[in-house]
């Protein structure tokens, strides 16, 4: 498996050195292109949609199988079988207390900022129906029903639905299964690695519509909610995105410099996978890369399959963020009183309600509301007021969830010995 992606990493190395042949460049030049089609002709703006969502689309469809490829390999080659508990209770612990960080410090600044003061905003005179949808799906949110949802109904259901959760724990049994097979389960193995390869050669193909995909999307978003928008609820925006900044320079940039490595160096190396998730508001659209760039950086495979797939649905700082400056924002704006004690019950509800919300923007939404419906205090009818404005706050969420991933790769990496250092520096410092 290693093999197999280094060697995709090395072709795509040994491409003309060119700048303007560089992913990042081309994405970056297309999302200029779409910002300015999207400001001075709104409409064709707006037609350019399709772009971003066929882009997306193209990559789910190779998630599910890719994940199961990395996640089965990964387990089939640990010599020691007990590690992938331990790796696994690690992850889950490092994930929990960063989620918890997140929240505390979005909580602390929105206090401190308070963009929402002042607004004297009348939740009864909000217009519902917009948010209709998103409401009706909070019952779906909650402890209980994320746990149920981690089992399938079936094992090609999961695959269908490209649910990560469902697909990993598939993997995990199957994975075990394998090791436990012994010698009668190498022939798989092989079969599984040819599909693998297949799998990340397919992913590269389909990493060259990048540049539209950030096009179409980047030109809807500004198409659709233009200047207005930034206008109307700016001091919202401008807090959320200082409020990332701040969680990852000064929480997650410290960790890295902890476990040796440059936070900022890191985010050179994944610039292309940042670019992509600030332009379409997705992660999903860049989980097969990173699968392939944390190997590359000197990650276990066993390790990477595990943390990155996981990560999606419970390392979600930048998820965690937007929840508690939103929730507190919506209660400034409508005069809604917090004390301390019902912001604590916040964060408790917080910690339950944002696992499971999916790498994609529309799901932050749905479990904005679901938190709002869980505390009571705050009108859920509230959300209304930042419908017009979530995609550009995703834009800020998604990245910090991408970013805070990868930091997790590597650390988890290195406690369990999983992490060639040397093979990271030489990367990094390219």
């Amino acid at each position: 498996m290693t093999t197999n992606t280094t060697q995709l990493h090395d072709i795509s190395n040994k491409a003309p050195r060119s700048w303007y042949k560089q992913l990042w460049v081309q994405v970056i030049v297309a999302m200029a292109i779409g910002i300015a089609v999207g400001h001075y002709y709104p409409s064709a703006g707006l037609s350019m949609q399709p772009f971003g969502d066929g882009f997306i689309k193209l990559i789910r469809m190779l998630i599910a199988p890719i994940i199961f490829c990395t996640v089965v390999l990964g387990i089939a080659k640990m010599d020691d079988m007990s590690r992938v508990g331990k790796v696994a209770i690690k992850t889950l612990i490092y994930f929990e207390v960063m989620t918890t960080c997140a929240l505390v410090v979005a909580l602390v600044i929105v206090n401190l900022w308070q963009p929402g003061a002042g607004m004297n905003v009348n939740a009864s005179t909000l217009d519902v129906g917009a948010v209709k949808v998103y409401v009706d799906q909070t019952h779906a949110h909650g402890i209980i029903p994320f746990l149920i949802n981690i089992i399938p109904s079936t094992v090609v259901g999961s695959f269908a639905e490209g649910n990560v959760l469902q697909v990993l724990f598939i993997s995990v049994i199957f994975g075990c299964t394998l090791v436990a097979l012994g010698g009668r389960g190498k022939p798989l193995v092989n079969l599984l690695e040819v599909i693998s390869s297949m799998l990340f050669g397919a992913v590269a193909i389909v990493m060259w519509a990048a540049p539209i995909g950030a096009f179409g999307a980047i030109a809807f978003t500004v198409g659709k909610y233009g200047a207005g928008a930034l206008v109307s609820l700016g001091n919202l925006l401008v807090c959320f995105y200082v409020i990332c900044l701040v969680f990852v320079f000064l929480v997650l940039a410290p960790i890295s410099k902890m476990c040796g490595f440059s936070l900022f160096k890191l985010l050179r190396y994944i610039r292309e996978e940042i670019l992509i998730c600030f332009a379409t508001t997705s992660s999903e659209a860049v989980l097969p890369r990173m699968l392939t760039k944390m190997e590359n950086l000197g990650c276990k495979p066993s390790v990477v399959g595990l943390v990155i797939p996981t990560g999606y649905s419970f390392n979600l700082d930048g998820t965690c963020l937007y929840l508690a400056a939103v929730s507190v924002f919506l209660a400034q704006a409508t005069n809604t009183p917090l004390d301390i004690y019902q912001q604590l019950g916040l964060l408790v509800v917080l910690l339950l309600t944002s696992k499971g919300a999916a790498g994609v923007a529309g799901a932050a939404f749905v479990v904005l509301a679901a938190t709002l419906s869980t505390v009571g205090s705050i009108p859920v009818a509230s959300v209304a007021l930042v419908l017009g404005v979530h995609r550009l706050l995703a834009e800020g969420l998604v990245p910090t969830n991408l970013i805070g991933n990868a930091v997790a790769t590597i650390v988890i990496s290195k406690w369990e010995g999983a992490l060639d250092e040397d093979k990271m520096h030489q990367v990094l410092n390219e």
